[in-house]
């Protein structure tokens, strides 16, 4: 299997000034691609990693969402809606950013907002909700356009954040194993499958390793006569709009912890991700478009939108770095498709063992963990990074706060206490 692409720190910089300070909005070092050159750059892998991205993003993450709509009391229109404006907002940012940077920039939804909305729902009004959507995506552009971000995340050692995204991450690889355990029928042939392509560079290079699995895990579904599709249900989605209610209690329990988990947990895993694929991602434009999003999923009652780790780990798992962005722009044409398509498409892969879902998502995202691992603990800062893992992983979350901020805060604390010898080099 092709290995990730190492930083360099000479690509794709922008035209901006040698010398003085940045330019607030981080420039392109290209021109946008056109169709011309997507034609040209796409190949099997590519188009593949974009395949796997989008079923990683269609299945786990949307279970997420479901239930925990479902549980808050959200009707079906609303669940619908959700649905609808992720895909929509994941696919629109993904095709703009990646075509205009050429870098697979992939969007997505904050799954720990999504999360964190749970016991907020219980004693929230869904309006109320709403209403702190909409102040988390204006929080995020002024953010964003302030140019308050870039130098935040720049002050952040990269060991300490590629430690948050390790620990993040190591969930993927678990699931492998405890799939393989309890539905052996079906996540067992995934990693066989795996396996040979991997090891077997002949057959690999005709069939990308992960489409193996992806297609061993299909048959193995079909053959254990386990895909249990409901009928019924509408095909198309149909989105409709929640008027927001501002209130204190939902905007002091919500608006700065939904900012910060897109901010520092997703965009910063999603950064650190491209920075370790050898890309140069625009912290402050992912801020800026982040926040844009954001407020076209409030208005259809949907969480807000952000840069993902694990996304942008699978369309940079294997390829050309050069190439990559073609990755991104099949998961953003797939994503439309989704979007239009969301009722269906939630039925669809909800009928799936769960075996299947953990097992292609931890198989796709190995060669991520790995170098994760790699950056984190192969040089300096390496307690720091022990101590942001060791927080993240206990899933800590005070002040109702994702437990991987807590991790870069502590574990940045310790590395400024303890490795100071580190920070004065670096």
């Amino acid at each position: 299997m092709p290995q990730p692409a190492k930083a360099q720190s000479t690509t794709n910089k922008g035209p901006g000034p040698a010398h003085g300070a940045q330019p607030l909005f981080e420039r392109p070092g290209v021109g946008p691609a056109g169709i011309r050159d997507f034609l040209r750059d796409i190949g099997a892998h590519y188009a593949s990693n974009g395949v796997v991205g989008l079923a990683f993003s269609a299945s786990g993450p949307i279970a997420v969402t479901l239930t925990v709509g479902s549980l808050g009391g959200l009707t079906q229109a609303q669940l619908a809606s959700w649905v609808f404006a992720i895909f929509l907002s994941a696919g629109a940012a993904t095709l703009l950013m990646s075509l205009i940077y050429r870098q697979p920039l992939g969007f997505a939804w904050s799954i720990p907002g999504t999360v964190l909305l749970g016991p907020s729902l219980q004693h929230l009004s869904f309006p109320e909700v709403v209403g702190a959507f909409f102040s988390a995506g204006v929080l995020i552009l002024a953010l964003g356009a302030t140019g308050a971000v870039r130098p935040i995340m720049a002050a952040i050692p990269v060991p300490i954040v590629m430690a948050m995204v390790a620990a993040v991450f190591l969930r993927f690889g678990t699931d492998i194993v405890s799939s393989t355990r309890t539905d052996p029928a079906v996540a067992a042939p995934m990693v066989v499958a795996f396996l040979v392509l991997a090891a077997v560079p002949a057959l690999g290079r005709h069939l990308p390793p992960v489409i193996g699995t992806l297609a061993a895990g299909v048959v193995a579904v079909a053959l254990s006569g386990r895909f249990a599709m409901k009928g019924g249900g509408p095909i198309l989605a149909a989105p409709v709009f929640t008027a927001p209610e501002f209130t204190w209690a939902a905007q002091l329990e919500l608006v700065i912890p939904l900012a910060l988990t897109v901010l520092v947990v997703q965009n910063g895993q999603g950064a650190a991700v491209l920075k370790a694929a050898g890309h140069r991602p625009p912290i402050n434009v992912f801020a800026v478009s982040s926040g844009v999003f954001s407020l076209l999923n409030a208005a259809l009652g949907a969480v807000s939108a952000c840069v993902t780790g694990p996304t942008n780990a699978l369309l940079t798992s294997s390829g050309e770095k050069q190439r990559q962005y073609t990755a991104a722009v099949v998961y953003g044409l797939l994503s439309l498709v989704c979007a239009l398509m969301a009722p269906t498409l939630t039925r669809l892969m909800l009928a799936t063992p769960e075996a299947f879902i953990l097992a292609l998502g931890g198989i796709a995202m190995l060669r991520a963990l790995q170098q994760a691992f790699i950056t984190a603990f192969a040089t300096n800062f390496t307690l720091g990074a022990l101590v942001t893992f060791v927080v993240t992983i206990s899933g800590l979350d005070l002040f109702n706060i994702h437990a991987a901020f807590w991790g870069v805060v502590i574990g940045y604390g310790a590395s400024r206490l303890l490795e100071r010898q580190d920070h004065a080099t670096n």
